[in-house]
């Protein structure tokens, strides 16, 4: 990503994201650290298919080629998903099964000439409830009676099915309890050994400090820092923070 701005909806004169710069390599966990209101998520939702902000600018590049991320469409043709800190309201319908949220994200998978094959989409359900381990009898349990825990599951499973090259999680472990958070990690690590990208924002220090490659430190809009993992801790991202 090169020279990324972005501007606030409504506030026509605050801008949210001012020209950030940054990169991601396959096989490769980076995180983006910062305070609330830091610009975090409205850096991630905006270049996953424009999904916020306004009067967006940069460029966004994979594999040293411009990759077109003006609509959400794009955005996961070209190779993006994004797993959303509102899994409740922006990553599922609660309302329907484990099934059918599973296929939200790439119905042409699970579809010919236009028409869902149910048992294809059984059957996609089925493979990321086993690999995932969700905790459910069925895939068609609706998800809004499973635990934190497992509704996060299904949200990554929904993006897993359309086999990112970059995957953007937002608070990926918030709300779910800590066996539940071991196995995100767990998932993480094996996407990363498998060539995926991963962008991981966390507000949680620890978090961040054990699962990432790179830390990017984030303030008012801005990148103030780079840290390796050598380089990261806790007193050296609130430094960088904090600093004037």
């Amino acid at each position: 990503m090169k020279d990324w701005n972005v501007w606030h909806p409504e506030q026509r004169e605050r801008q949210v994201v001012k020209n950030l710069s940054m990169n991601v390599r396959a096989g490769e966990v980076v995180g983006i650290a910062g305070l609330m209101g830091s610009g975090r998520t409205e850096l991630a939702m905006s270049v996953f298919g424009r999904s916020y902000g306004r009067d967006i600018s940069g460029q966004v590049l994979m594999h040293g080629k411009p990759a077109d991320v003006s609509t959400v469409d794009r955005a996961i043709d070209a190779g993006l998903a994004y797993v959303t800190e509102d899994r409740k309201t922006l990553g599922l319908i609660l309302e329907e099964t484990i099934r059918r949220n599973t296929s939200l994200a790439n119905l042409k998978g699970v579809s010919q000439r236009g028409v869902i094959d149910d048992a294809r989409e059984t059957e996609v359900a089925e493979k990321y409830r086993k690999s995932l381990r969700i905790r459910t009898p069925t895939v068609f349990q609706k998800v809004m009676n499973l635990s934190g825990g497992n509704q996060q599951k299904v949200v990554l499973g929904k993006w897993l099915f359309t086999d990112p090259e970059l995957l953007i999680l937002d608070e990926p472990t918030r709300g779910i309890d800590v066996g539940a958070k071991y196995e995100i990690y767990n998932i993480i690590n094996d996407l990363s050994a498998a060539g995926k990208a991963v962008i991981m924002i966390s507000s949680e220090m620890p978090e961040l400090l054990g699962m990432c490659d790179r830390i990017y430190v984030m303030n008012e809009g801005s990148f103030v820092g780079e840290l390796t993992r050598a380089e990261a801790s806790q007193e050296a991202i609130m430094s960088l923070i904090v600093r004037e």
